[in-house]
């Protein structure tokens, strides 16, 4: 059986022990984020009780090996998509795993934690995880191989996280194509409110119009009215010079003179 100081040392005998991620729980509780796969850096160190400058200078020095076991760092339209689809199945819609508005997100998956925990060497936890991980090597493996329902077990989960792993690169070449739907989404928004806009301009300006109509329609009734009048003024007017006239007696001839 390897020692604890191989197992640091060695990169190799590390990756003999990547299958056994239940030991990481037997040990301590695990704090993932809502799709109940990754943690944050912030969870991780949290987990084997060290600040978080201490676990950056592990991903630092071994960053190659980490993103070989499942960690990564999610940027720009990826981290847009993984934030949104975490708030979607959050249990209360805010996700509290990791702070929102951040330039990067930096994820470990069970397999990752296990990697630091055989990197850490000033961690008590991580001294526990590697002890417990050494003391029950043997164990575990003759009951699992003595039961077939745990053949490859191991495998079947290496090979589940590492699909999980997967799915970033397809949410990357998803979030462009989402972030270029919000952009035509929002410009046709902007449209249908300049249009709204516009017809609401529209609408005033016709119903100015129908008040003018209306002021011109009651003007006119006040000039029929008028003319009206004054026209049953200019008929009793003309029959009362046509009566005065008949009255007035005819105006004599004026006779000729004789010539001398």
């Amino acid at each position: 059986m390897p020692s604890e100081v191989a197992l640091l040392e060695s990169r190799t005998l590390r990756a003999d022990h990547l299958g056994r991620v239940d030991v990481l729980e037997k040990v301590r509780a695990l704090q993932v984020l809502p799709d109940g796969i990754h943690l944050s850096t912030e969870a991780v160190a949290r987990y084997f009780d060290v600040p978080t400058e201490a676990l950056n200078s592990v991903v630092k020095r071994h960053r190659d090996e980490l993103h070989t076991n499942g960690m990564r760092t999610l940027k720009g339209s990826e981290l847009q998509v993984f934030e949104m689809a975490n708030l979607a199945i959050s249990n209360d819609g805010r996700p509290s795993s990791y702070p929102q508005g951040r330039a990067h997100l930096r994820l470990f998956t069970r397999r990752a934690v296990l990697n630091v925990a055989m990197l850490l060497r000033d961690s008590e936890v991580a001294r526990c995880v590697r002890t417990y991980l050494l003391d029950t090597e043997e164990a575990p493996r003759t009951v699992i191989a003595s039961d077939p329902r745990y053949d490859g077990l191991d495998l079947r989960v290496s090979n589940l996280e590492t699909s999980m792993a997967q799915i970033g690169p397809a949410l990357q070449e998803l979030g462009p194509v989402l972030n270029r739907m919000s952009v035509r989404l929002e410009s046709l928004d902007h449209r249908m409110t300049v249009m709204d806009h516009r017809m609401e301009a529209m609408d005033r300006r016709l119903e100015a119009v129908d008040r003018r109509v209306a002021s011109l329609d009651r003007r006119l009734d006040a000039t029929n009215h008028v003319v009206g009048a004054m026209s049953v003024r200019l008929t009793d007017l003309t029959e009362d010079v046509a009566d005065i006239q008949r009255r007035l007696p005819h105006p004599p001839h004026p006779r000729r003179k004789r010539r001398k």
